[in-house]
């Protein structure tokens, strides 16, 4: 166990010991969680990677495939389209 102090601004200093112990390092991101009785802090957890497998797939696409050409035409008159909203 180890004691700290709450400074006048609010900041507690987490001991060498338990960063090490927890590898967090400077600009670690923490959540503080109200346990009632106290606060726990937790890591805050980044998002986990992904990869092109993990989401390939997921938006479904119903008819037939689309070529290259099809689709760059397709942005070509969606920004046209857009630009003579904004005239």
């Amino acid at each position: 166990m180890e004691t700290t102090k709450l400074t006048s601004e609010g900041q507690v200093i987490i001991p060498k010991a338990l960063r090490e112990a927890h590898r967090w390092e400077a600009g670690q991101e923490l959540l503080a969680i109200d346990t009632g009785d106290g606060i726990l802090l937790k890591p805050k957890k980044a998002f986990s990677e992904t990869t092109l497998e993990d989401v390939a797939g997921c938006l479904k696409y119903s008819g037939s495939p689309q070529s290259l050409e099809d689709m760059e035409n397709a942005v070509s008159v969606g920004v046209k389209e857009q630009w003579n909203d904004r005239s």
